[in-house]
């Protein structure tokens, strides 16, 4: 398999062949079926325009003074369990002594992105954040390790896994839009973004 490099980002084309998305997309159902997406609201108030919800130990969601980790849904109830397809991955390519404690899922839907951010309310840095695309395509934007300067854009498709992590895990990077309608996986188009974490 051809790797690339992106600004320390390692972006692996078409890791998951078209039988593996198929399948994980199945299991992601049964997540959003016990954990409903839903749309965070920034602190300052804006809705965002990607919906989200999580598998593991902890999930993210939005809060009066920023986003955080919790051991609930906004609903009340527990996260489900993390599905062993996405678990292979992080095995495969991240550790086999040591899973995620959470699976973040966003959902992007027409004319969704995400701004440049940076992953970094986990307690341990060393463990690097696993991403898996799925659907349409999206145009990956990767900057530097503080805020400014030149970015550049790859633009991920269905199937590709990106593993941030070495001095790479704390670069900013976002989702500037997706190609909607580029992927038939999902049957009402749009994009899904996996990615995994240790959080403590």
């Amino acid at each position: 398999m051809i790797e690339l490099e992106l600004r320390g980002f390692r972006i692996l084309p078409g890791y998951l062949g078209a039988g593996r998305q198929a399948a994980l997309v199945a299991a992601l159902r049964d997540i959003v079926a016990q954990a409903p997406l839903f749309a965070p609201v920034t602190p300052s108030g804006k809705a965002m325009s990607v919906r989200m919800t999580s598998a593991g130990r902890f999930g993210w969601v939005p809060g009066p003074s920023g986003y955080r980790y919790a051991e609930a849904h906004p609903q009340g109830q527990a996260w489900p369990a993390i599905p062993d397809a996405v678990l292979n991955i992080w095995r495969d390519l991240v550790s086999d002594a040591r899973d995620p404690d959470c699976c973040l899922l966003n959902y992007y839907g027409e004319g969704a992105r995400m701004g440049l951010h940076q992953d970094r309310d986990e307690a341990d840095f060393s463990w690097p954040v696993l991403s898996v695309s799925l659907g349409d395509e999206g145009l990956l934007r990767v900057g530097n390790t503080a805020r400014g300067g030149s970015t550049v854009s790859h633009w991920l498709r269905s199937g590709d896994v990106v593993v941030m992590g070495g001095a790479a895990r704390l670069t900013y990077h976002g989702v500037d839009r997706i190609r909607f309608g580029s992927s038939t996986l999902l049957p009402k188009g749009g994009r899904i973004n996996l990615t995994c974490r240790v959080v403590e």
